[in-house]
């Protein structure tokens, strides 16, 4: 049976969408935004961004979690960045007019929607000056922290601290215990092979901190997940707590 797909719409004017950047406006602000805003489903590897192309709009996800990725010669994935309901996708046209794509952006586990803003009706409202440029701009410098740590992460730590880096990021950003994940998917973020990312589930699932079972995880000691991480999830945690004060 073919799933429907829920309709594009305007977010209810009463109600603040779960977006946190969003959801932090002010009233006034976030009215004279509103009529720019689409809400729009999200599926499963859906690109929002491809790497090179110019950028049409910009997505200020409810929920789940997206993948900004570098595409190398071979068609390997490496995850740089990701972003959830903390956060918007198309980061480049706040820096710019005519903005291009720098990264492959896709979802990597679909919860809800998204709201989908116009790179023109975006410039318009950060050229203003007003409380979204000031809040997009304290995001940018947090997603360029969240890069910086993550090439750091990925030249120097093994990858089962990796692996329970990665689960933990994603799982602040579901509203579950559990989430959607193939074997396939989590090598391609880390940027390895099956066999590997295989290797290291298991030595967390062993260790009773997730269960990991016909594509699905579930995190059951997230202490416990947290000590088996390397130091970066709380460094880019950190940067994240800033954002909202």
């Amino acid at each position: 049976m073919t799933k429907t797909r829920a309709p594009a719409g305007r977010p209810p004017p009463s109600e603040r969408p779960k977006n946190h950047l969003l959801a932090a406006l002010p009233a006034k602000d976030f009215q004279r935004l509103l009529p720019h805003l689409t809400t729009v489903p999200v599926r499963l590897k859906q690109v929002l961004h491809r790497v090179g192309k110019p950028l049409r709009a910009v997505y200020f996800l409810n929920g789940g979690a997206a993948s900004i990725v570098t595409l190398l010669a071979d068609d390997t994935m490496v995850e740089a960045a990701t972003v959830g309901n903390e956060g918007m996708l198309g980061i480049e046209a706040f820096l710019s007019a005519g903005a291009i794509a720098t990264g492959h952006t896709l979802m990597q586990v679909p919860d809800t929607n998204a709201e989908r803003m116009s790179v023109e009706d975006f410039r318009r409202e950060v050229a203003a000056g007003g409380a979204l440029h000031e809040l997009i701009g304290r995001y940018t410098q947090v997603i360029l922290a969240q890069l910086m740590q993550s090439t750091a992460c990925n030249a120097r730590h093994e990858v089962p601290q990796r692996c329970a880096r990665w689960l933990l990021m994603t799982h602040d950003r579901m509203q579950q215990q559990d989430f959607n994940l193939s074997h396939e998917f989590l090598a391609a973020m880390l940027g390895v092979g099956r066999p590997t990312v295989s290797v290291a589930a298991r030595t967390l699932q062993d260790s009773g901190l997730i269960r990991y079972t016909h594509g699905r995880v579930t995190v059951r000691n997230r202490k416990g997940l947290e000590a088996a991480s390397c130091e970066c999830y709380a460094i880019i945690r950190a940067h994240f707590k800033l954002l909202r004060q």
